[in-house]
């Protein structure tokens, strides 16, 4: 194929893909404890690390992930507390964490441009050094959602249960966080920063209009996600769109086609557990 001859479109591809498999893996976990905008807040404050990395001359996205896991610390520690003064400070610091960027890259001479293809994604930014970084960055991500299935399914689902049967839920909860943040800045060259989120809730929602069980949805939603990433970068390829706009539009549209058809599939279901209600009805009058 003409795009493969490319080195960029390798690189990018490869992102892609790891992009695909990262976020539904923690976005699972994430739509399961009800905070699917937790990439999104997780995001801005990247924005801070974004510029830093080029106003200081070092890599972005280490700089991005460092300032992204602090982010979701200090994200933790206010929702461990549980006040109702939360929300603002958590808002103070998703936004703070936008506009710090944006100050940081004025006031230290960077351009606009690098916040923008940080913001939306663009697959003309992805280098050799992003790749590797963000293959570094994959394995941890596969390794605690994966690895760790068991117990941050537990604490997702009842942290109360999970504390009584003696798991550490203070730290499986900071790192359910600290990975949200790392897999933001695996997803920013490609999807960007302000689109991450998206692809950690909408392949996730998706899988659940057809499947049953954690682990189940958590396989179809990588799955999903894995597809519409390459072709959205595919795409991009060939129309000049912006990559992170036509990956998550390709999502939308896989949702919509999870939507319909789990409708026929509910009354199956619902027609096959009547048949099975009745066979068991008949055998016990039998008895």
């Amino acid at each position: 194929m003409e795009l493969l001859d490319s080195p960029l479109m390798v690189r990018a591809l490869v992102a892609a893909a790891l992009v695909g498999v990262t976020a539904p893996a923690i976005g699972t976990y994430l739509v399961q404890r009800r905070q699917a905008v937790m990439g999104d807040g997780l995001g801005h404050v990247a924005m801070t690390g974004v510029a830093l990395g080029f106003v200081l001359h070092t890599s972005p996205v280490w700089m991005a992930t460092l300032v992204a896991v602090l982010g979701a610390v200090g994200m933790e520690f206010i929702r461990s507390r549980g006040k109702t003064s939360g929300d603002v400070a958590l808002a103070m610091l998703f936004y703070g964490g936008l506009a710090g960027g944006v100050m940081i890259i004025n006031v230290g001479g960077g351009s606009n441009l690098d916040l923008l293809s940080a913001m939306f994604g663009s697959i003309t930014t992805v280098t050799p050094s992003d790749v590797t970084a963000v293959v570094l960055l994959t394995a941890f991500v596969l390794a605690v959602t994966v690895g760790l299935r068991r117990q941050l399914f537990a604490v997702c689902q009842d942290e109360e249960f999970a504390r009584v049967t003696g798991l550490p839920v203070r730290a499986l909860n900071l790192l359910i966080a600290i990975t949200a943040a790392i897999t933001v800045t695996v997803a920013m060259r490609i999807v960007g920063l302000l689109l991450v989120s998206a692809m950690m809730v909408i392949p996730v929602a998706a899988a659940q209009r057809v499947t049953r069980g954690f682990t189940a949805t958590l396989s179809l939603s990588m799955a999903i996600a894995l597809v519409v990433s390459l072709s959205g970068t595919v795409t991009t390829y060939y129309i000049d769109a912006p990559s992170g706009a036509t990956i998550v539009l390709l999502a939308i549209g896989v949702f919509m086609v999870m939507t319909a058809l789990s409708a026929p599939l509910a009354r199956r279901r619902a027609a096959a557990a009547r048949v099975a209600e009745e066979v068991c009805t008949r055998d016990d009058v039998k008895v």
